[in-house]
Parts: C-alpha cells; sequence; structure tokens
C-alpha cells in the first residue's frame, strides 16, 4: 500500500458539518466509502441527521482550538467550511484567526491535506472585505506546513442555496427591476452537486498536491442572463431588466433583503463577489511544489478537478426547483447558525443562572390526541403560520430586518417536519422532542435572550388508557440584558394578550378541526367499502 493509500484509509475531518456545504458533503463522503469525523462547536445540531449515526462527532471549535487535538486525531484529510458570512467589523481576523488556529493544530496532528472552498475571485480590481477575507485564509492554508487544496468557485446553485434564494425571489417578486451594473459581470454557476462531487474528488489528488483550482460550470453568464435564465425554466413571464448606474453593494444589499429571505449581513458578501467577473482562468496551478506520485488515480482526480461542473444552469436550476417544491431540502444557507455567546445560559437552567427572567405561560385544553396536536405544533412558522395575529410577526419582521436582524421570511427548510438546528423565520431549534416538546430560540436583534417553547400534553385520563383529549402548553421566556431589555419587556407585554393568546386558541382549534376532518374522513371511507363488504 503506497503513501497515499495510507492517507486515505485514515479518517476524514469535516468541520462546518452544520452548514449548507459541509451538511450535503458528509453523507457524500460516507457514500463514497470515508470513515467520517465531524467537529460541531454544538453537537446536538446534528443529532436528528439522518446520517448521524454513521458518524463520529467531536465538541470543538476552530477559532479557540478546543477540540481540534482530538477532531484531529489520526486523520488524512480535513475539510474546512468555516465562513463569516454575518455582519460587523471583525470578521476578518476572526477567519484568519480561525485558519491560522486549524493550520496548527492539522500539522502538530500530522495530518495529511487540508481541503478549502473558497470564493472565485477575479485577479483584477480591489477585492471586498468579505473576498478577501477569503483569499487571506486560502493563502494561510496553502503557505502553510500541511498540503492544501483550495477550490474556487463563484455562484453555487442548488435548492437552499443563498445564491440560489436570492436569484429566485429577485426573479419571482419582480416582473420588471432596476438594477445595478454588477448585474452585467461575467460570472460561471456551478450546480451544488457538481461542487460537492468535486471536494470529494479532492481526496484523490495525488500526495503532497499543494494547489489552487478554479472550478465553475459548463456556461459562462451574467447575473442578468441568469434571472432571464431562471425565468423561463420556471416557467414564468420574461423579465424586464433596467440596468442603473448607482447603487453601491451596501444599498444592494439593502434592496436585497427587502425583496428576499436573505438578509442584507448575508446578501452582501454575495453581491460584493459579483462586482467583478467571476470566471475559471484555467488549470488548478501549484502553490508550492507537491510531491506528486503520478498515479493514475490521482491524475484522473486532477482532471476531474479541473474540467469543473457537468452539469448546465438551465439543469441545475431545474433540479434545485424540483427539491424546493417537494420539500426534500437537505441543508439551507440559513443552517448555519448566528453566532451566540457559548455561556449563554438556557431556559432549562435554574432562574439564578441568567439574572433576571420574564415568562409568559398560557395552556389550553384541546379535543384532539396529543399526536395530532403534535402535528400542528411541528409545522408552525414559514407558508403556515405563526397562528395569531399575522400583521403583528410580520411587523416584528421588519423591524428586526431594518435593524440589521434576519427578519422573519428565511421560512423553513420543511414545512412538515423539523430538526434540531433548523431556522424557522427568526427562531431556530434549539431542542425538539418528537410528540412532546418544540424549544425555539430567538434570533432576532434583541436587548437579551428569548426563547418559545410549545407542548404536547397528554390530557390527565385512567392510568392505561389511551389519551383521547391533550393539553396545549406554551411559554415565552426573556433574559433582558441591561435596562434596555427590561424596557423592551415592559414594551412589549401589552400586545402578548393579542398575539400568545390568539396562538394558544388557534393551535388548539386547528388541531381539533384536523381531527374532525379525518374522522368525517374515515368515516366516509368506511360508508364507500360497506356495501362492497356486503356483496
Amino acid at each position: 500500500m503506497n503513501t497515499h493509500e495510507q492517507v486515505r484509509e485514515r479518517p476524514v475531518l469535516v468541520t462546518g458539518a452544520t452548514g449548507y456545504i459541509g451538511g450535503r458533503l458528509v453523507p457524500q463522503l460516507l457514500e463514497a466509502g470515508h470513515r467520517v469525523r465531524c467537529l460541531a462547536r454544538s453537537p446536538d445540531k446534528l443529532r436528528d441527521l439522518p446520517w448521524r449515526d454513521r458518524v463520529e462527532v467531536v465538541r470543538g471549535d476552530v477559532i479557540s482550538g478546543d477540540g481540534l487535538p482530538e477532531a484531529l486525531d489520526g486523520v488524512g484529510t480535513a475539510y474546512y467550511l468555516v465562513h463569516s458570512m454575518g455582519g460587523g467589523t471583525d470578521f476578518r481576523s476572526t477567519d484568519l484567526q480561525g485558519a491560522h488556529t486549524f493550520a496548527r493544530a492539522a500539522a502538530d496532528a500530522g495530518a495529511g491535506r487540508i481541503v478549502y472552498l473558497g470564493g472565485l475571485v477575479s485577479s483584477r480590481g480591489e477585492l471586498s472585505p468579505h473576498m478577501a477575507s477569503r483569499a487571506e485564509v486560502a493563502r494561510v492554508f496553502l503557505e502553510g506546513p500541511v498540503p492544501a487544496v483550495v477550490l474556487r468557485a463563484a455562484v453555487i446553485i442548488g435548492s437552499g442555496s443563498a445564491s440560489f434564494e436570492m436569484l429566485r425571489y429577485l426573479t419571482e417578486r419582480l416582473p420588471a427591476m432596476t438594477t445595478p451594473r454588477w448585474v452585467h459581470s461575467r460570472v460561471q454557476p456551478i450546480a451544488v452537486r457538481d461542487v460537492l462531487r468535486l471536494l470529494v474528488r479532492a481526496d484523490d489528488l495525488p500526495e503532497g498536491t499543494n494547489a489552487t483550482f478554479d472550478t465553475g460550470g459548463p456556461e459562462v453568464l451574467t447575473y442578468a442572463d441568469m434571472v432571464r435564465r431562471y425565468a423561463g425554466e420556471a416557467g414564468l413571464r420574461p423579465r424586464l431588466i433596467l440596468p442603473v448606474p448607482v447603487l453601491s453593494p451596501g444599498l444592494s444589499s439593502l434592496w436585497v433583503g427587502l425583496v428576499t429571505p436573505v438578509p442584507p449581513a448575508v446578501a452582501r458578501p454575495l453581491v460584493e463577489s459579483l462586482r467583478h467577473d467571476a470566471v475559471v482562468s484555467g488549470a488548478g496551478h501549484e502553490e508550492r511544489e507537491g510531491g506528486r506520485t503520478g498515479a493514475d488515480r490521482g491524475d484522473r482526480a486532477r482532471d476531474d478537478i479541473v474540467a469543473g461542473g457537468r452539469i448546465g444552469f438551465d439543469e441545475a436550476v431545474g433540479l434545485a426547483l424540483r427539491r424546493t417544491e417537494q420539500a426534500q431540502v437537505d441543508t439551507r444557507w440559513s443552517s448555519a447558525t448566528w453566532p451566540t455567546a457559548p455561556s449563554d445560559p438556557l431556559p432549562t437552567d435554574p432562574a439564578w443562572t441568567g439574572g433576571s427572567e420574564y415568562t409568559d405561560e398560557r395552556s389550553c385544553p384541546v379535543a384532539a390526541r396529543p399526536e395530532e396536536l403534535w402535528s400542528v405544533v411541528e409545522s408552525i412558522g414559514g407558508r403556515n403560520g405563526w397562528y395569531s395575529w399575522p400583521l403583528a410577526w410580520a411587523a416584528r419582521g421588519w423591524i428586526d430586518l431594518a435593524v440589521g436582524g434576519v427578519g422573519a421570511r428565511r421560512g423553513r427548510r420543511d414545512p412538515w417536519r423539523l430538526r434540531v438546528g433548523d431556522s424557522v423565520d427568526f427562531w431556530r431549534v434549539e431542542e425538539i422532542v418528537p410528540g412532546e416538546l418544540l424549544r425555539l430560540r430567538a434570533e432576532m436583534r434583541l436587548p437579551g435572550r428569548a426563547w418559545l417553547e410549545l407542548w404536547a400534553d397528554p390530557a390527565p385520563g385512567a392510568e392505561g388508557e389511551e389519551p383521547r383529549t391533550s393539553v396545549y402548553r406554551q411559554r415565552a421566556l426573556f433574559r433582558p440584558k441591561g435596562l434596555a431589555g427590561h424596557l423592551y419587556w415592559a414594551f412589549v407585554t401589552p400586545f402578548h394578550g393579542i398575539v400568545f393568546g390568539s396562538m394558544v386558541r388557534r393551535i388548539a382549534a386547528r388541531a381539533e378541526h384536523e381531527r374532525r376532518e379525518r374522522l368525517r374522513a374515515r368515516a366516509a371511507n368506511r360508508k364507500r367499502t360497506e356495501p362492497r363488504r356486503r356483496l
């Protein structure tokens, strides 16, 4: 067995497994026969994923270095899929710190290779802060002690990707649009399936390969071309595009944030990446002489990566639309959480751990079985709504968007099923006990921390009997930060009776209505089948 084959026998580490690409890469690596280990700051977010029991999970963080020695122990290839997509002024130093920490830890552990997915940028023109940060991270790995493979991709088209969601909502909601100059930049979009395939193939490159590979799909388009082609693939009327000479990236990101579910903090790096042409320049180029073995497998992998994507733009859009319509979106751009302090108290902690605490608790008997009530609870949010005053929820989302938050338009990954880590509008699923409890943590901008807990309890009855009715319980919990937090709770408390009160009543009514409809359908079905039985 040669050295490269020995490296392949070692486990593969995936950082960012809770994110959009990482969450899709893990099953692809498993399918290719790899032993996979995941590094996660919050391992519970991987708990409900279908491949969880097939991987090893280590709790850790690339910034602080916590858990890295354990995560990288014995690893052959380490995939670094960590990005700072939010706003703020320190993301660049955070990205660099994480890259340096990870590179040192990989060298200490004797890892064979680091694979990094960066952004495809033009060599001409000044880079935006976000794209410059991607380039700096790539440089850290390429100049580091462990051989690195850097794949650079531009617009990634796939169900749930931020780029696809931005394109989809802009095209579907605006029959005519005034657009900034960046819509005429040349880009080479690539299907997410191709990105995943090439990331897996990166592990087959010859030992010691230290190179950057620009990769893209088979077509070079402008963003305006993509809007028109998307409209055709989605069966929409042709879109009218009117270019304007103004609209800076900052203004463009605000405009995108108003029209699409992608908040301005995430839209800005996407817009900035489109300011200049992002077209594949050619074959991968060595940053440092590597130890090429000349093995056929490695040569084929290199040729495959250089060839880039195979799926055309129209096909990629069609695949993404079908997955979206069928609610088969494995991960979304919002899969990655907005940063929160690891020391934040949980609602299950004693009250004294988090300082002051305000709660709003309500309950209601429900003439439906607990599992019937639970189906309503689990489907809350997104296009199903919040079973209370819609204008109030919409207004809260607009306010959050105006102050730089995520807003309420992220929706859901799946309209009926939830798992830990899913985003639900401006909430995040922090805990879910199927059939019993759904706990949501607020990700809106607040002067404190907030949770919303929804329970489906069986109604008290005779011991041993199957419960025929249930009790819906709901608790909103807020832990203020400073005087602003206390004032905020005082301001919103008068609205709780309208919002939370109607929410309790309507969830109960919905569960009872669905139970009646099931019983009616069952009775109608029996009525149709009984004459046949007599015959």
